[in-house]
């Protein structure tokens, strides 16, 4: 049994990849584009935009490695709870600093494993305005190179059976940009190091997302 302080499991992780394939696929028509360039192996961030609930569980099946998400604690109720520990996914509290899923988090990425993060820190516009300084913390502070990911067309149409879905067998862009480094090369931790670091998340996920926007004719 996985519990809220032990380590996300990898085989987990893997086994939730699998499940997203088979949602994903079986629901929606992923379309991906850029997925070789997310490193093969050793430590990553993929940055995500966040605008339908189903942006995670697309990511989980159509990221060619398996993800660690850090996922709002008020997901973890009920027998979802078990469920998203089974697969190695990582409870947060966005409301404090918290340090276990800060730990929990440097953990998968000192393991060489792929840390699943929205970096907005709630669903919202998916646009990146509203950074928060976390993803600049854990790319800095582990060196781990980030992939923005751009999912689009999740919010475009309410499917007819389920509104809370988009229609069933449409078609979801999944959009994977090149990988940079966050920090300035200094090694550098401080919050003027931090804040320099996250303006320049910001502005190369915003590029990415207008890229990915032209690239699939849509922009949401």
């Amino acid at each position: 049994m996985t519990d809220a302080t032990s380590a996300p499991s990898p085989r987990g992780a893997a086994v939730g990849r699998g499940i997203g394939i088979g949602l994903m696929y079986g629901l929606f028509r992923p379309r991906v584009l850029g997925a070789w360039r997310v490193p093969a192996s050793g430590p990553v961030i993929l940055a995500v935009n966040h605008s339908h609930n189903i942006d995670g569980p697309m990511l989980m099946g159509t990221a060619p490695r398996p993800v660690h998400f850090l996922i709002k604690k008020e997901a973890f109720v009920g027998p979802l709870d078990p469920f998203l520990r089974g697969i190695g996914q990582l409870e947060v509290d966005r409301t404090t600093a918290d340090r276990t899923a800060i730990t929990r988090a440097l953990g998968v990425l000192e393991d060489g494993g792929v840390l699943g993060i929205f970096p907005e820190g709630t669903r919202g516009e998916g646009d990146f305005a509203s950074l928060r300084a976390g993803l600049a913390y854990f790319a800095v502070r582990s060196g781990a190179p980030i992939v923005p990911v751009a999912v689009l067309g999740s919010t475009e149409r309410r499917g007819r059976l389920i509104s809370a879905l988009p229609p069933l067998r449409s078609r979801v862009d999944v959009v994977f940009g090149d990988a940079f480094e966050a920090g300035d090369g200094s090694g550098r931790r401080t919050r003027k190091a931090l804040d320099e670091a996250t303006l320049r998340i910001r502005a190369r996920l915003t590029g990415h997302l207008e890229h990915a926007g032209r690239l699939t004719g849509r922009t949401g």
